[in-house]
């Protein structure tokens, strides 16, 4: 019992080590689940609109009334003129203005913007433009910036005129999310080799009358952004603020009285159909000029929403405490106590991250640590009530037929009689792999049946093989094969064996793919691996499932030199002791020496080859010498010769290996331009299967 508790307890352990990588990695499911819930916290609760702003549209009234956009500039001057008379505070105009007026009345638009603190803009592009605008001075406080910020390559600026005659001139850039929502606002940009203020950054300078911007940055990036005058603004490490968003703005058209616009700060955008520049936002989809609006109130506002330092380790602590309490309770309780303590935990954790967000403007995320504790909960709960019955029904799979009837019932009543182990002996273990399975799969498209039936033939031809040579189906991994030979009999020719099988293999391969291809189906390739060494071989599993197999480093290295056919060229490839054990009788080819992935020290590969004569073979033995000091060459980093070698080499072996020398001369092609070690010893490290 005890046994059985600790292997459920470091499974939902590990369980909830894996959640905790997966959130440390915050992949893009886990980041999207996040920004949803921080979308739907606006939306329930939105921030009351800031009575400082007031929203001039330029929408189908005034397009009705002054015509067809672009206006003229003296259009855009009486609006800026009304509205300083008016008496706005300031005049903000998110519009690019980065060509002449047609009707030459830049001049109007010019003096209208001198008469006030206005505000203009400018947009980042990928262009090589050059910005527009006396930069303004900004101070920084620990490390460069600059790696973190979003660069661009331009910007489409205003003309000269209008930059001189304006207060300032701000960046339109934004920066949605993964899901294109647009959520953040970029407050400072990197282009050329210069920082550059976004244009709400640029209005709140302009109010209050300063000339430079401080920003603080650390290693991990920009930390916060500060007007003198006005409290810090925290960014997060690219320099973007998470805008609190609320429900609306006072709003006019520019056609109408603009009384509203006294001691407000003006922000003038297009909302007509067709000319407005929209974002997608968590409270909907709104103009340009709207989403610099919620980002000034949220600056003049201070409340900001920061993701804190402390946000990942807090969500994760929650998710892990209430993985340790279900992992307590629900092995010694049923569902109606466990079940409302995971719904009060979800109530917690649900009413923090909204108390945080609408009282403290931080944002702490509650989706992830609801979404892991329910997997762990689910886990558990499926662990308790299945955990009998299918370790009753696996007992009488694996055993019913080896066994009594009533000493199957008898393990069935009492699993903890079933003893797990095995012995270790040399095995010769084979792996192998069907080539060319996408268009075979491709072939029968929809048709799941006559994919199964080939399948099922190719697997029954195979298959036969391994048995008729005395070895050991293991299993089948998809269309993959594994078996071995040496056990559960003993067979002391167990290397000779494997390969004669797998030889036998491909003459059987090459009949059944005659036979397929009067059908009108793809041929069937196949990779295969074969290695032998020590092993633990005997009943191997878990108390829920066990089965006849082997396990340790030998059969990784099998698995991975199947793997290894299909870049070198090769049908079959041997590990080194079934070389050794082989060589006397079957032709083979040194591959190579290669440390397979997921290991340090390299191993010689081999291949067999079969030749249709003794004289062919006679010749193959004296091409076998040139091959060897190919290798030789190769190894010595002689690659001029080397390449010489694998050049002579192609054609021979009846053209089997051609495809090994292209793969070769190829290497030979990057390692000549690779800074390699001076102990570089030859070993090729592969980094797939």
């Amino acid at each position: 019992m005890l046994k059985k508790y600790l292997l459920s307890t470091w499974a939902v352990a590990s369980l909830m080590l894996l959640l905790v990588l997966v959130r440390f990695s915050d992949p893009f499911l886990l980041e999207l689940a996040r920004v949803k819930s921080f979308d739907y916290m606006q939306r329930i609760e939105a921030a009351e609109p800031n009575e400082d702003i007031v929203l001039v549209d330029i929408g189908e009234k005034s397009i009705e009334k002054y015509g067809q956009w672009p206006w003229s500039r003296n259009i855009l001057a009486d609006i800026v003129n009304r509205l300083y008379a008016s008496g706005a505070k300031a005049v903000v105009l998110p519009i690019i203005f980065s060509e002449e007026d047609r009707f030459k009345r830049d001049e109007d638009l010019a003096k209208a913007l001198s008469r006030g603190p206005s505000i203009i803009a400018q947009a980042a592009t990928a262009q090589n433009n050059k910005p527009s605008g006396a930069l303004r001075g900004i101070s920084i406080v620990g490390a460069d910036p600059r790696p973190f910020l979003f660069e661009w390559g331009g910007a489409l600026a205003p003309l000269d005129r209008f930059a001189r005659a304006a207060a300032g001139v701000g960046m339109v850039a934004t920066a949605p999310e993964i899901d294109g929502v647009a959520r953040k606002v970029p407050h400072v940009i990197y282009i050329g080799g210069q920082l550059y203020p976004s244009l709400s950054l640029e209005t709140l300078r302009v109010l209050g009358n300063q000339q430079s911007y401080q920003m603080k940055s650390g290693v991990n990036g920009v930390e916060a952004v500060r007007i003198p005058g006005f409290s810090t603004i925290a960014t997060d490490r690219n320099a973007r603020v998470f805008v609190k968003f609320n429900n609306d703005f006072a709003r006019v058209e520019s056609v109408a009285n603009l009384a509203v616009a006294k001691d407000k700060i003006a922000i003038v955008g297009l909302t007509a159909e067709g000319l407005a520049g929209q974002y997608t936002t968590p409270i909907g989809i709104r103009a340009s000029h709207d989403l610099q609006a919620h980002a000034l109130s949220t600056m003049i506002s201070g409340k900001n929403l920061i993701r804190p330092d402390f946000a990942d380790l807090t969500e994760i602590l929650f998710f892990v405490a209430i993985g340790a309490v279900m992992l307590f309770l629900v092995p010694r309780a049923g569902l109606a106590l466990t079940i409302p303590v995971y719904a009060g935990y979800c109530a917690i954790a649900v009413a923090a991250s909204y108390i945080s967000f609408h009282y403290f403007n931080y944002l702490l995320d509650a989706s992830f640590a609801v979404a892991a504790g329910a997997l762990i909960y689910g886990y558990l709960l499926f662990n308790k009530f299945a955990k009998e019955l299918t370790l009753k029904l696996q007992i009488k799979k694996q055993f019913g037929s080896y066994l009594s009837p009533d000493m199957v019932e008898q393990l069935q009543k009492n699993p903890d009689l079933l003893k797990l182990g095995g012995d270790s002996r040399e095995l010769s273990i084979m792996f192998t792999d069907v080539r060319g399975f996408t268009s075979i799969s491709e072939h029968y498209g929809a048709d799941v049946q006559g994919l199964t039936k080939i399948m099922n033939r190719y697997m029954t031809a195979m298959t036969a093989k391994i048995i008729e040579n005395r070895g050991t189906l293991d299993k089948y991994i998809g269309d993959a094969q594994m078996a071995f030979w040496n056990a559960p009999l003993d067979d002391p020719n167990h290397a000779k064996n494997a390969v004669r099988t797998a030889l036998q293999m491909m003459g059987s391969l090459d009949e059944f793919n005659k036979q397929i291809a009067a059908e009108g189906v793809p041929a069937f390739g196949m990779g295969l691996g074969i290695n032998t060494g020590v092993v633990v071989v005997g009943n191997m599993g878990s108390d829920q499932r066990f089965d006849y197999t082997c396990l340790g480093d030998g059969v990784n290295l099998a698995s991975r030199l199947e793997g290894q056919s299909k870049p070198y060229g090769v049908k079959i490839v041997l590990g080194s002791r079934t070389a050794e054990l082989v060589q006397d009788e079957y032709f083979l080819l040194e591959l190579d020496c290669i440390a397979v992935k997921g290991k340090k020290q390299g191993v010689n590969i081999f291949t067999v080859l079969v030749p249709e004569a003794d004289t062919q073979l006679l010749e193959w033995h004296r091409v076998k010498h040139c091959h060897n000091e190919m290798l030789s060459q190769y190894r010595a980093q002689n690659w001029t010769r080397a390449v010489e070698l694998c050049n002579d080499l192609t054609g021979e072996f009846g053209g089997q290996m051609d495809h090994y020398y292209e793969a070769i001369l190829e290497r030979i092609k990057e390692l000549q331009d690779a800074d390699l070690p001076k102990d570089w010893d030859g070993v090729f490290r592969a980094t797939s299967k």
